[in-house]
């Protein structure tokens, strides 16, 4: 097995890529368990006649999942240029941010 230098940038980058996929994948797997539990309490909370096809049923699961669809953007198209920069930024805000601190220091 080939051993990476955990301080290489192609390294730190497939890492947070890595990070960002588990993030999604947990916050799928919730998703789904969560939605399903709120189906079935809706479908036992339903009076005789009543159809299961109102908006009120499916509020959470809408909402919701047009977050995970945010969520999945993020994590599935990590080059989106707006996101990247973003990140480029924070990056060197915070080094700076740091720097200055550890000059006050001394």
């Amino acid at each position: 097995m080939e051993t990476y230098d955990e301080n290489d940038i192609r390294y730190q980058q497939a890492k947070r890529q890595v990070e960002r996929l588990r993030g999604f994948y947990a916050h799928l797997f919730t998703y789904v368990a969560v939605n399903a539990m709120i189906v079935l309490y809706n479908y036992n909370e339903l009076e005789p006649g009543e159809s299961y096809f109102q908006f009120k049923n499916f509020f959470t699961a809408t909402f919701w999942g047009i977050g995970l669809v945010a969520h999945a953007i993020v994590a599935f198209l990590p080059n989106l240029s707006f996101i990247k920069n973003w990140e480029e930024k924070e990056i060197r805000r915070l080094m700076e941010k740091k720097a200055r601190k550890s000059k006050k220091a001394k």
